[in-house]
């Protein structure tokens, strides 16, 4: 696990920017806290921060040539399958020198070039470059578990693991405000843009060819293409077989990412998807080292006890970290910083504060990300469903909106949170699939992002931009399938929230978080299996539970999901209160900044501190793209 950047040059003025590679290189450190080097040709800079997991010699370190010294990779990420590939080139007549698995993927390109990513198993973003034909190859893996981000115009290509390292190379600097808009909807934004125009985020499943001086991108990997293959292999397979056979494909997968020469460890929630993969890798290695987080004093958000009772099962070595909500904001500019363009789930401040101390133990913890969108663990899901079916309920909710808009809606209590979600369903149920998937999809409504924006931004937004980036995101939802709403996830959601969130603040700590559920031959099973072996009517992640239950404590069973919740709004009051009047939301800095209504931000803060109930969704939204733009053209 490493951060990695690099510069392809096509003419002299391009190549004036790679004296910016050094520092480049450097602003990787806490990726790759224990080495770092460069390499450089007459058009090509390489650069690498390592992060020793396997092989920790000096001769494993990167940038790595090949023997013929016609070949230099650089690598973020880890093959889980080195091994045999290993065996099958050496069988091929190549010597290694190492027992890295960046060795190994370095005569693997050699060997079968482009193609070689289709042999992979496992998260990467790597880029090799070939001397003789001046070629650059760059490759990102099939779900976007490692990022990759890229600036191109006429003299140069750049590329780097992280935003902040692209900047380091002085490329401009300009606002793409539709990728702004999406932002306030969804709070984040989806690949391949970023926030900057000639900025762009290589997709899931990508590689990016630079050959005579053109470039091209391709895609290697889709899901929708191998689901029908998948479904008639499996047509026929009974749920409990079904079962058995998720839970041998899991069990291999945890067993692929014990594989490693530091300390590992593995996450645990108290919830199925983790406590599943701790029950798993258990069986593989005794005394695993386990970890999870709570809040002193937020009890109805604190599930130690239920991560305890799987830690008590498995004789895990287990550490709970407790925390008060003073805690959660100690770091919270500083873990801010690591996305480097505005990211707004709320649920990366205690993940940030996790992966901290559990770097103080381990170098390595497994995840249970993924598992919610390959086998339909959300509500929404549910909801979908329940619509698709077109039930007796979900018809009488259709006809219940005029009553339902009216009722106090927010997640503050139980009662005004059930309110907003029947008021949501109750919208959602008068909409096209692919329309109501948006709905499902955003935070913040485009009637309310509308309103936040100042008048001259409205007027510069183009909207048949605005629809065909939605369209492209929802392109997938067609109303024929509910497998087709998990895919559409798959694209969207998972790598550009959940995955971006996993990957910043854990290398934001030097720390690799290895996801088995995300294993292509468990993704692909998933996706293989009929919908109502996921879900029905009643019962999320229908298979996975089933499989599992025989490993967990039955209490595990008996209670509702929570995620990470954080008390943002007693925040806003308290420990944030003067940074959001005085600098974020200072009516002379909204003004001078001329992105948003100055009525609209006055409404906001009025809500902020003198209301009970508000949307603190959007504000956050708000609050962290203000802290992003103070720090990139304040």
């Amino acid at each position: 696990m490493c951060g990695i950047t690099g510069i392809f040059a096509f003419n002299e003025l391009g190549r004036l920017h790679a004296i910016h590679l050094p520092e480049a290189t450097n602003s990787l450190h806490h990726r790759g806290p224990d080495m770092g080097s460069t390499f450089t040709d007459y058009h090509v800079g390489l650069g690498h921060r390592r992060l020793s997991i396997l092989d920790l010699s000096e001769g494993a370190s990167q940038p790595m040539t090949d023997e013929s010294g016609r070949y230099t990779i650089v690598f973020n990420g880890e093959i889980y399958n080195f091994n045999e590939l290993k065996q099958e080139l050496a069988g091929q007549g190549i010597q290694f020198k190492t027992t890295s698995d960046t060795e190994v993927l370095l005569y693997l390109y050699i060997t079968e070039k482009e193609k070689c990513v289709e042999r992979l198993n496992g998260f990467f973003a790597f880029a090799v470059y070939d001397k003789e034909e001046e070629s650059l190859f760059i490759a990102r893996d099939r779900f976007g578990i490692k990022p990759l981000l890229y600036f191109l115009d006429e003299d140069k290509l750049i590329f780097a693991s992280e935003m902040a390292t692209l900047l380091k190379y002085h490329i401009p600097k300009e606002l793409d405000e539709e990728s702004m808009y999406h932002y306030f909807c969804l709070s984040y934004i989806p690949a391949p843009h970023t926030i900057f125009k000639n900025i762009f985020k290589l997709e899931p499943g990508h590689y990016l060819e630079v050959k005579k001086g053109q470039v091209q991108k391709k895609a290697y990997y889709a899901i929708a293409e191998r689901e029908e293959k998948k479904r008639a292999e499996m047509r026929g397979m009974s749920y409990e077989d079904a079962q058995k056979e998720l839970l041998e494909r899991l069990e291999k997968s945890v067993a692929d990412r014990l594989i490693s020469d530091v300390p590992i460890g593995a996450f645990l929630s108290g919830g199925i998807d983790s406590s599943a993969i701790v029950a798993l890798a258990s069986r593989q290695t005794e005394h695993l080292n386990t970890f999870s987080i709570g809040f002193k004093d937020q009890p109805m958000f604190d599930e130690t006890k239920y991560a305890q009772m799987v830690a008590d099962k498995y004789k895990t070595n287990h550490t709970a970290f407790s925390l008060t909500t003073d805690d959660l904001f100690t770091h919270l500019f500083e873990l801010m910083d690591f996305f480097g363009e505005p990211f707004a789930d709320a649920s990366s401040i205690p993940f940030y504060i996790l992966s901290q101390e559990t770097r103080k133990h381990v170098t390595v913890a497994l995840s249970g990300d993924g598992a919610d969108e390959i086998f339909a663990g959300y509500n929404k899901y549910q909801a979908e469903y329940k619509m698709r079916e077109n039930s007796l309920k979900a018809r009488l909710l259709m006809n219940a909106l005029p009553l339902l808009k009216p009722l106090p809606k927010s997640r503050h209590t139980y009662l005004t949170n059930k309110f907003r979600q029947l008021h949501k369903f109750s919208e959602a149920m008068h909409m096209l699939p692919a329309e109501r998937y948006w709905y499902l999809c955003c935070w913040t409504s485009e009637n309310q992002v509308d309103q936040l924006l100042s008048k001259s931004v409205r007027s510069r937004l183009e909207q048949s931009i605005l629809g065909r980036r939605k369209s492209d995101f929802t392109s997938l939802v067609q109303g024929n399938a509910f497998n087709e709403v998990l895919l559409a996830d798959m694209n969207l959601l998972l790598p550009n929230d959940m995955l971006q969130k996993a990957d910043s603040m854990s290398m934001g700590n030097a720390l690799e978080v290895r996801v088995p559920f995300l294993d292509h031959n468990v993704v692909e099973f998933a996706f293989g299996l009929p919908d109502h072996y996921k879900l029905n009517g009643s019962q999320k992640k229908r298979v996975l539970r089933d499989a599992v239950k025989p490993l967990l404590p039955p209490e595990l069973y008996n209670r509702p999901k929570h995620g990470f919740e954080v008390p943002l709004k007693d925040a806003y009051k308290k420990q944030l209160r003067h940074w959001i009047e005085h600098e974020a939301l200072n009516d002379g800095f909204i003004e001078e900044q001329g992105i948003f209504s100055v009525e609209y931000i006055r409404n906001v803060k009025n809500q902020i501190f003198h209301q009970k109930y508000f949307d603190h969704n959007q504000v956050w939204a708000i609050l962290a793209f203000q802290y992003w733009w103070k720090g990139t053209f304040g």
